[in-house]
């Protein structure tokens, strides 16, 4: 199992990657907050998940959370199939901005 890390590229897009299982998305929600202060859009790239499961789904739900919180516009991008999957048999695909 890969951990799961964020890294801000050089466009301002928040690059996603590892593995976002149960054990593993407390951390990243943790590792998130800096990026939720009121500054600009946030564009997350889910092309970097290796593995997910639904606590991966749920944190990308708190995530839309924070940002409304912070007033930000939030949408994710390249979401791997496995997660897009689940979000479809969840009803959170209509909900979710994947772009």
């Amino acid at each position: 199992m890969s951990n799961a890390a964020l890294e801000e590229n050089n466009e301002g897009i928040i690059d996603v990657s590892g593995t976002l299982g149960f054990g593993l998305v407390a951390d990243l929600l943790a590792s998130s907050q800096r990026f939720f202060v009121g500054q600009g859009d946030l564009v997350f790239n889910l092309a970097g998940v290796e593995k997910t499961d639904s606590s991966g789904l749920a944190l990308l739900v708190e995530w839309m959370v924070m940002a409304e919180r912070s007033g930000q516009t939030i949408c994710f991008q390249e979401m791997p199939k496995q997660m897009l999957d689940i979000a479809r048999v969840s009803g959170l695909d209509e909900t979710l901005p994947i772009v």
